[in-house]
């Protein structure tokens, strides 16, 4: 038997990185995904190993085995997205709702809280809605989801309406201001207890283009003539004026704002570049508590920024001991 090249020892360790209660651990096991998903069996081959895989360059191939974990694990009946919409890898998004989990667990004794009073932002939610699909199968929790694209409001609003026991966990907001990141998405007098965030990452459509470019290239092993977005993810999932670095440091300075209406803010941060910046403001303004949570997804390496400016000593009062979330004091 061969033994593993260093590259596939390294996809190996970042995979094992997953949280303990990620359903993905190991190989996809496609026989039973195609039992949810009948279309996946079309994209199912043997690779050079005799394993059965898909062509992950193939849009149509990812958003079919997209459609097939989602409802095997976690019952969504009916999942689609429109053409060029970002189709999101399921077991790093899950890997986020776990690790925000283990967050609030830390204010309410260790357990995990459970239930509909536990309220999430996500912060463009996109087409795809997969955040609030997972936190609310995983843990019964609501959502809402923001979003600058009409486009993809109405996409994500299909898919809630075609599973009508989302109808009362999932509700979306149009973001009237490109500029605003949590105003207008979080009220001043709802409670939410973690924001769930995956920031564009590049600074300009060029870097965007060269980047599918690339990525495309990698997978099909052959140059790529042209840009395909066809599962990269729309303009504006995919860059902002500044980038990564600026989009987080523009939520942070808005987050205060809404310091006694959020207990935590989290976001995800791809360069790790970007995160000494992140953690200097933070302390500028006085965040009373500041979290990094490395995660290892696939074979890319993120982390997660969580913060706080509500005192440890009255994050307990967001928990009440039946296990579902009491609104918190006013004074909080």
């Amino acid at each position: 038997m061969a033994k593993p090249t260093a590259k596939k020892k390294g996809r190996e360790k970042a995979k094992s990185q997953l949280h303990p209660r990620n359903k993905h651990h190991g190989r996809y096991n496609l026989q039973e995904l195609i039992k949810a998903n009948a279309e996946l069996a079309t994209f199912v081959k043997v690779n050079e190993h005799g394993a059965e895989t898909i062509d992950f360059a193939n849009a149509d191939a990812v958003k079919a085995l997209n459609k097939a974990l989602l409802q095997h694990f976690y019952d969504v009946k009916s999942w689609d997205i429109p053409e060029g919409f970002l189709c999101p890898p399921i077991p790093g998004r899950a890997d986020y709702v776990h690790n925000v989990a283990d967050l609030l667990a830390l204010a309410n004794g260790g357990k995990v809280p459970t239930g509909k009073q536990i309220k999430c932002l996500d912060i463009g939610v996109g087409a795809n809605c997969v955040y609030p699909l997972i936190g609310t199968h995983e843990y019964g929790w609501t959502f809402i989801g923001s979003e600058i694209s009409k486009e993809a409001i109405d996409a994500a609003q299909k898919i809630v309406d075609a599973n009508p026991s989302l109808a009362s966990k999932i509700k979306l907001r149009l973001q009237v201001n490109p500029k605003n990141i949590l105003p207008g998405a979080i009220e001043k007098t709802e409670r939410i207890h973690a924001t769930f965030c995956n920031p564009p990452f590049y600074a300009t459509l060029t870097e965007a283009q060269n980047a599918s470019l690339k990525k495309l290239s990698n997978l099909n092993k052959t140059p790529v003539n042209e840009v395909k977005r066809n599962f990269g993810g729309q303009e504006h999932e995919l860059w902002c004026h500044g980038g990564e670095g600026k989009f987080v440091n523009d939520m942070i300075r808005q987050s205060e704002e809404f310091g006694k209406s959020c207990l935590w803010f989290t976001t995800l941060i791809s360069n790790h570049e970007n995160l000494k910046g992140a953690q200097k403001l933070l302390e500028k303004l006085g965040a009373a508590d500041v979290k990094v949570k490395p995660m290892g997804q696939g074979n890319k390496v993120s982390r997660i920024l969580a913060w706080t400016f509500i005192p440890a000593e009255k994050r307990k009062h967001w928990f009440p001991s039946n296990g579902e979330a009491a609104k918190p004091d006013s004074e909080d």
